[in-house]
């Protein structure tokens, strides 16, 4: 039973850390980038509506009540990531996040959302033998929380070194690391199946 319980939430880590599939891993970057280890309340709130909307739609996936068009969700998972990233560029300058909190709780659900639809094939099928799939799906759920918080914690203290050590400013930062991502999806985002003819 604990052996079951560990298996799921591993695979729901590596799901998160796989090197194959590190949009997700840019996503939550671009997510934490803004914030210092004091917000750390306020992105773990994040992280987990994130978290609660991936697990949304895996549950929709799991019981047939949703399909997915695998090309259409692959073209959308990189759009969030710049649109995220876009997003920090043109606040990087403000002095506090705190505005419109509602609107990015939401919009990050809704890009937890899409998100999780990219993964719902995979899980069907690892799902798809279970008697239990919504235990097997809050264990995986779990599995995917630690993973982000791993990686919200190392942005965070990349972060904090860069600030306090190398003494680059907050909004250097965070327009630097945005800038990347957004680099990197941009070429996924042209690339997508969506665009080609076969």
């Amino acid at each position: 039973m604990l052996d079951n319980f560990w298996f799921n939430v591993q695979y729901g880590m590596n799901h998160v850390l796989d090197i194959n599939g590190y949009d997700h891993v840019l996503f939550l970057m671009v997510l934490a980038v803004p914030y210092l280890f004091k917000d750390w309340k306020r992105v773990l709130l994040l992280v987990s509506m994130f978290t609660l909307g991936h697990t949304l739609s895996l549950v929709l996936a799991a019981y047939g009540i949703v399909g997915v068009n695998g090309k259409l969700v692959e073209f959308l998972i990189p759009v969030t990531i710049l649109a995220a990233a876009i997003y920090n560029i043109f606040t990087s300058g403000k002095k506090s996040k705190s505005t419109k909190a509602g609107l990015l709780f939401f919009t990050t659900l809704f890009f937890g959302i899409i998100h999780g639809l990219g993964f719902a094939r995979e899980f069907k099928m690892f799902s798809g033998k279970s008697e239990n799939r919504l235990e097997l799906l809050v264990e995986f759920a779990l599995g995917i929380e630690l993973a982000q918080v791993i990686i919200v914690f190392i942005v965070l203290f990349i972060g904090f070194l860069c600030q306090t050590i190398f003494r680059v400013s907050k909004r250097d930062w965070v327009l630097v690391l945005s800038s990347v991502v957004a680099g990197l999806v941009i070429p996924m985002i042209i690339g997508s199946e969506l665009f080609s003819n076969t």
